[in-house]
């Protein structure tokens, strides 16, 4: 299901600041829940009530996320948001999309991908024609001095121009040929006969976005993938915690074994607490993190942190009768750390190594584990980590 189309995504030929103002516009709301102007007061009291849309997913145990099928809940929940990503994309669901524009080749409206990938044909072009200019210079100075005796600058025209060309002053000569025949050709009378292109793709929640939109802001319902049953809540606290079971055959619905540093609690304890600041959450596994931290999404600007989430045991006791091999939670080496800071830094984004203390069972009753309420036992500790450079930061 493609996310872009006339109405929701801004027109390639309006300016760029038409552009930035539509695209504000349409991504204006960071969550599904409006609250609108109030209209009616009593007392000081606002009753107008927010306006809470209701999405339906279904739970796939087998890649451990939620699939929403509709296409109009997979642009509500993206438009408000930026919750999930195209199963056939890199983040927004946009396949459609590359197939209408592949098929009719106004190149106007380009999706991110194509863009990327129009980039990359590029660069691999001019470092073809850099080659091939490098490579013809050197056999000319090579001649030059074998039959005159002389000596040329390679890559310097007799009249001062460089023939090598720079990536400043390169441009492509050609677009690439498509391998197929190419849609221009293609008569009005035979695209009217094309048959529509089927949308394979969906929207696919991980399930911390699913039990976010579930619990905290109550706009989801989860149906079972064999039934098409909707879910209760406490169906679905048990069946996130069974995902991260290590079992041959996913069971939903069975009973979770009641543990605290079950994966799924750590990395919604995570997720929650930047959610609920304001931040929009995105998967870092691109940068070797955890979650990536953008101030308003990925249409608006890079992310600018990059979080690293630690599990720390209350009760050291409690990790050695562990059966969940909890990630980072054993000391890392300083190199690992390093390259993890490295990494981030050259894209310009500030490590934060986020501490989730996991509450020891000895203080707390496994009881509580039946409910959400249990997150209220953790805690989260953050450090900032930043690459010290002294060329740079010496003043």
């Amino acid at each position: 299901m493609s996310l872009i189309n006339q109405t929701s995504r801004p027109n390639a030929s309006l300016k760029p600041s038409s552009r930035r103002a539509e695209t504000s516009r349409v991504y204006a709301h960071l969550l599904p829940i409006i609250f609108p102007e109030p209209t009616y007061k009593f007392l000081g009291l606002s009753l107008t009530r927010p306006l809470n849309p209701h999405c339906t997913a279904l739970f796939d145990p087998l890649t451990r996320s939620a699939w929403i099928p509709s296409s109009g809940d997979a642009t509500l929940l993206w438009q408000r948001g930026f919750f999930g990503k195209g199963d056939l994309s890199r983040s927004e669901p946009s396949w459609l999309a590359r197939q209408i524009n592949a098929r009719k080749m106004k190149g106007k409206a380009l999706t991110s991908e194509e863009i990327t990938a129009k980039r990359r044909a590029e660069r691999k072009q001019f470092k073809l024609d850099r080659a091939k200019a490098i490579a013809a210079a050197a056999a000319e100075a090579e001649t030059a001095f074998n039959e005159q005796g002389r000596v040329i600058a390679p890559g310097i025209a007799p009249d001062g121009t460089r023939i090598i060309p720079s990536a400043a002053t390169w441009k492509p000569t050609s677009a690439p040929v498509p391998s197929e025949r190419s849609p221009l050709d293609v008569g009005p009378d035979e695209e009217e006969e094309m048959e529509p292109i089927q949308d394979l793709e969906h929207l696919q929640l991980s399930l911390q976005e699913a039990f976010f939109l579930v619990w905290a802001l109550d706009c989801l319902t989860i149906l079972h993938p064999q039934t098409n049953v909707s879910f209760t809540l406490a169906e679905i606290w048990n069946t996130f915690q069974n995902a991260h079971i290590p079992s041959l055959v996913p069971q939903p619905n069975a009973p979770s074994p009641s543990r605290f540093d079950n994966p799924f609690l750590v990395s919604y304890v995570a997720y929650h607490h930047y959610r609920s600041h304001g931040w929009v959450v995105k998967s870092g596994i691109k940068f070797c993190v955890d979650y990536l931290l953008y101030k308003r999404g990925p249409v608006f600007q890079h992310a600018e942190f990059a979080i690293v989430v630690i599990p720390v045991y209350e009760d050291p006791e409690d990790q050695a009768n562990s059966p969940f091999k909890l990630q980072n939670a054993e000391p890392f080496t300083w190199s690992w750390l390093s390259t993890i800071n490295r990494v981030n830094s050259q894209v310009q984004k500030t490590l934060v190594l986020s501490y989730i203390t996991i509450p020891a069972e000895s203080r707390v009753s496994p009881k509580v584990l039946s409910s959400p309420a249990c997150f209220a036992h953790y805690s989260v500790r953050e450090v900032v980590l930043r690459r010290f450079i002294p060329a740079r930061m010496r003043d």
